[in-house]
């Protein structure tokens, strides 16, 4: 068996090569909205870890100031400018500083999401949809359009969105946020074909539960946080970092032949078959 793989790596040092090395990203330049805290701070951190020049977003400047001195103190290559990605403008802005201080797209993980209702879905309004997809799927959609033709001049990229376990399994009282969810799971399959073409893979990560900032709704109830740990295989609530490896990895050559998936990061939670 070993004179075999031996003799395979031989044959075929690029297949070697991978399977020795540890997954790198250096010289890419990796975008990742609402990344100064949660899952898109660890995402950033994975990428950055990996030797990605990577560029975090926010809403507020001053949350976007401190992820930055924060990276940058873990010695990750990074900028950063406030963008509410519900905006063309700052979507523009923040593609216009990645290229002016970059030089390029390699990858985009988009990670921004809005939930401004918890309740019935029938009490849901028409503004809560409209902010809930503008934020959550339509500008995901939109700054992969923006970002493709920069992609296409460097050879190739790879873009991640970021989904949840709501989109499989809708939560209580979460209605038109699990439905946006599920709508990213639908993007991702179609935008995979259509941009295999220009070696740009298309992928999503669905998390369980995480504990970050914007879940603690969730888990901060101790009842709520017990009838989930009865869904778990692993008996613990997730964390950013758990989430940030796996963005990694889809977003780097270790996953060369993966596009149209999403991974779920669910500690075990049965959410599909």
């Amino acid at each position: 068996m070993l004179r075999a793989v031996t003799k395979c790596l031989y044959i075929n040092p690029v297949a070697g090569r991978r399977m020795m090395s540890h997954s790198s990203l250096a010289g890419k330049v990796a975008i990742v909205t609402a990344s100064t805290d949660g899952i898109g701070l660890a995402a950033a951190q994975a990428l950055g870890k990996r030797g990605a020049h990577v560029v975090v977003s926010s809403r507020k400047q001053a949350n976007v100031d401190k992820a930055v001195s924060q990276l940058r103190s873990e010695n990750i290559q990074v900028i950063g400018t406030s963008c509410n990605v519900g905006i063309e403008q700052d979507r523009e802005k923040l593609i216009s500083l990645t290229l002016e201080k970059c030089g390029g797209i390699d990858i985009l993980v988009s990670n921004a999401a809005v939930n401004p209702f918890f309740g019935n879905i029938l009490d849901s309004t028409d503004e809560v949809w409209t902010k809930i997809f503008d934020v959550n799927v339509k500008a995901s959609f939109l700054l992969t359009k923006q970002v493709v033709p920069h992609m296409e001049k460097r050879g190739g990229g790879s873009v991640l969105f970021v989904s949840s376990v709501a989109g499989y399994q809708p939560m209580p009282a979460l209605g038109p946020y699990s439905v946006s969810k599920t709508a990213l799971l639908g993007l991702t399959r179609a935008l995979a074909p259509e941009l295999a073409h220009s070696n740009i893979r298309v992928n999503c990560v669905a998390p369980g539960i995480i504990k970050t900032r914007f879940s603690s709704a969730l888990w901060q109830s101790e009842d709520v946080t017990n009838e989930f740990m009865k869904q778990l295989c692993i008996k613990r609530l997730g964390v950013p970092e758990d989430i940030g490896g796996v963005v990694a990895f889809l977003c780097s050559d270790d996953a060369a032949y993966i596009t149209g998936e999403t991974i779920t990061v669910t500690g075990g939670m049965n959410c599909r078959l």
